[in-house]
């Protein structure tokens, strides 16, 4: 039982757990490896662009970690050990997944009063990851400050342009500060090959991306002016006021609803497509929206009025970004299956 093991901090050296995992004790080596399983997770998330794929690629990294922890020599920290796995179990993935973005990196902006496409479900999405995943409460602002920025939605989007092992070494070097000699060590190559590939990494998401992001961490929901935004946007969309939702966007706001393969831009397209897909006929208190917290930005849980039970059931997540008082870009993920991602209740009560 893991009971017997108290679980050590990430400080802690471990030889007592390290010695009983050799020795065949699971509790032990669940005990060793449970201070890192948060930051793993996140890690391959990062990689990968799916919570789903990064949960499957966790196990498969502690898996794999159980079987050759007696390759483990002690050279670099557990830690370090357990990223090398990590990376690589992303990498042999990556070679059978296709690479995850959104709509707007993908297909032209939607005209007016198109039709909405039939959605595409193949798994080419990317997939929005919980904020409560990322730094721990109790660390520093500045650390909390850099796990949001390096999971915002538009770095994840530019991460995915990149080659797989490019894209691995700009996030263990650029987001997780590992050095270029601990990078030749985790990939098994050079460190000539390793700054290559870090450079190489750093230009293209410049010259793919060359705009300011508008989704890097601001305020947080619980500064005074956003929570009031977000309060107004919230009631807003449960009392299907669109004028206004409307008034809370910027004018180039863009507006995107994966996996459909549709996104559009302005205001002006943004209301149509609102009254075409969301808030079509009597739609007053059709949804119940969630405050949550996702991909360092302010995000909701959405969900839609069964019109037998009169209760709420999943619908989405959406995910806004912040540009200065009003939101520019809005993601609306419409997967209920996310749901569990976010410890969120399977149903809401009318």
């Amino acid at each position: 039982m893991l009971s017997s093991f108290p679980i050590p901090s990430t400080n802690t050296p471990g030889s007592v757990y390290l010695s009983a995992a050799l020795a065949g004790d699971s509790a032990a080596f669940e005990a060793l490896t449970e201070p890192y399983r948060r930051e793993l997770l996140t890690h391959c998330y990062r990689i990968l662009g799916s919570p789903q794929d990064a949960e499957d690629m966790l196990q498969e990294t502690l898996l794999r970690a159980w079987r050759r922890l007696n390759t483990y020599e002690g050279r670099a920290s557990f830690r370090a050990w357990l990223y090398k796995i990590a990376t690589n179990a992303c990498l042999d993935s990556m070679a059978r997944r296709p690479k995850r973005s959104l709509p707007p990196s993908i297909y032209p902006a939607a005209v007016s009063q198109a039709p909405i496409p039939a959605a595409v479900t193949e798994p080419i999405w990317l997939e929005p990851f919980p904020d409560e995943l990322l730094a721990p409460a109790d660390s520093t602002p500045e650390a909390r400050f850099e796990a949001r920025e390096g999971i915002s939605l538009s770095f994840m989007v530019a991460l995915q342009v990149l080659p797989p092992r490019q894209r691995c070494v700009l996030i263990l070097s650029d987001v997780l500060d590992w050095h270029a000699s601990e990078l030749a060590d985790m990939l098994g190559t050079s460190l000539s090959s390793v700054n290559s590939l870090l450079h190489r990494a750093r230009a293209a998401p410049r010259k793919a991306y060359p705009t300011p992001r508008t989704d890097l961490p601001g305020p947080t929901p619980s500064d005074p002016f956003t929570k009031a935004l977000l309060d107004r946007y919230l009631h807003a969309w449960e009392s299907a006021d669109v004028d206004e939702i409307i008034s809370l966007l910027i004018e180039d706001t863009t507006f995107a609803m994966p996996p459909f393969p549709l996104w559009v831009r302005g205001k002006a397209s943004i209301r149509i497509l609102i009254y075409n897909a969301l808030l079509d006929g009597d739609a007053r208190g059709r949804w119940r929206l969630l405050p949550i917290q996702a991909n360092g930005s302010p995000a909701f849980a959405w969900y839609r009025k069964d019109e037998q039970s009169h209760n709420y059931q999943p619908y989405a997540i959406q995910v806004l970004a912040l540009r200065g008082k009003s939101f520019s870009d809005v993601t609306t993920f419409l997967d209920p299956s996310l749901f569990r991602f976010f410890n969120l209740p399977p149903e809401l009560q009318d």
